[in-house]
């Protein structure tokens, strides 16, 4: 779960770690309290959207940036609205863009030096590590592209925490002074802390920057959590916005599927992750472009099933259908009996290709054939893969 950057610099001040002062509005009506809690002077407009590259995108009106460097609160307030209400288009929201339903006012930084530092989990050594970088306010790809050497990596062990030599070791590789590498080690440790506390998946500052009075600031904050770790966190569930998630994922997780749009033709409904990815690596093989990744998990019940179908059906882009379903704990059979009942609930008119294997495998390829239905057998995960991909060219 993601969520805006004025949440997540609300949540870095409870936590301890620096930023500039801020307010949200969500409405002009807003702006004139929003601005009346910072102090006069330069004033920074940032539009709050779940995607990157704000700064350099453009509003469907026309208007340029999402974030502004403004002299003064009136200039403020005038290009507030200019953003607010505005759809924003960005290298990360696609030609779509998003609607700009918040704005964040935060007091404008003097900067002396621009870093980045992010914790993350790294999957290859399955700890927690922090990644800094002197090359600040870029994208860290271009940084990790052209000069690797820049980009330092802290890997912690989750037994013991983050150390207090590893803490010295990134400030004295970001080449901070004294100063700086006080304020800029108690911000580490309180960012790890959060990071642990909170089961986040990341954390990214881009830029962190120090100021001309050895101050060191997060000036821009990207947080993502673990979903599977939320229950544990009803706080920041609270924080979800539904309006910068797809319709279609909103509704998968009413009913616990795991579900994300792609923008392909050939919609899936597979159980189990590995198998989904698998079912969308063949498509691709044999020339098809999945439309989604949808996992129904390994004990998905006949409900889930016709709730998946449902889902799928949403999407216009969808020609063709693959059901893919290996019974390891789950019955062949139920979900073939969630698919008959799918496609007489919903009238299903497009190409559905079904391949069962696994446990009580014989009872579900039985249903099916009972059915009466317009359904195609594959064999084998192939044969099914490609009668589909044939199906909806």
């Amino acid at each position: 779960m993601n969520i805006h950057e004025y949440q997540a610099k609300a949540l870095f001040e409870k936590f301890g770690i620096a930023v500039p002062k801020g307010a949200p509005a969500k409405s002009a009506e807003d702006f004139d309290a929003a601005l009346a809690q910072l102090p006069a002077g330069p004033t920074m407009v940032k539009s709050q959207i779940h995607a990157g590259g704000r700064g350099k995108g453009t509003f469907t009106n026309g208007y340029k940036g999402g974030v502004k460097f403004c002299k003064t609160k009136e200039e403020a307030k005038e290009v507030a609205g200019k953003m607010l209400g505005n759809t924003l288009v960005t290298a990360q929201t696609g030609a779509a863009g998003r609607k700009v339903q918040t704005i964040y006012f935060t007091v404008a930084s003097d900067i002396k030096k621009e870093y980045y530092l992010a914790v993350l989990l790294d999957r290859a050594t399955s700890r927690p590590v922090i990644v800094a970088s002197t090359e600040g306010g870029v994208e860290i790809e271009k940084v990790a592209h052209e000069t690797p050497e820049k980009i330092f990596k802290v890997f912690i062990d989750p037994a013991y925490g983050l150390a207090d030599y590893q803490v010295r070791e990134l400030c004295f590789k970001l080449g901070l002074n004294a100063a700086e590498q006080k304020n800029a080690a108690k911000l580490v440790r309180n960012l790890y802390a959060m990071f642990w506390e909170t089961d986040a998946s990341m954390i990214e500052i881009n830029p962190l920057i120090t100021t001309p009075g050895d101050e060191v600031l997060a000036l821009d904050a990207k947080v993502s959590f673990d979903d599977n770790a939320l229950y544990r966190h009803a706080e920041i569930v609270a924080l979800r916005d539904l309006n910068e998630e797809d319709p279609k994922e909103i509704e998968a997780s009413k009913f616990s599927l795991s579900y994300i749009a792609l923008d392909g033709n050939i919609a899936c409904l597979v159980n189990g992750a590995g198998l989904a990815m698998s079912t969308m690596d063949i498509i691709k093989h044999f020339g098809g472009n999945p439309a989604n990744f949808l996992d129904v998990g390994g004990g998905a019940s006949k409900d889930q099933v016709v709730a998946a179908f449902k889902i799928i059906l949403t999407d216009p882009n969808v020609k063709g259908i693959f059901v893919n379903i290996f019974g390891g704990i789950m019955d062949c059979n139920i979900i073939a009996t969630g698919i008959v009942d799918a496609v007489k609930e919903v009238g299903l008119k497009l190409p559905l290709v079904v391949r069962l294997e696994g446990n009580n495998v014989a009872a579900g390829k039985a249903t099916l054939a009972a059915s009466g239905l317009t359904i195609v057998s594959g064999d084998t995960m192939a044969d099914a893969a490609q009668k589909i991909v044939k199906l909806v060219a």
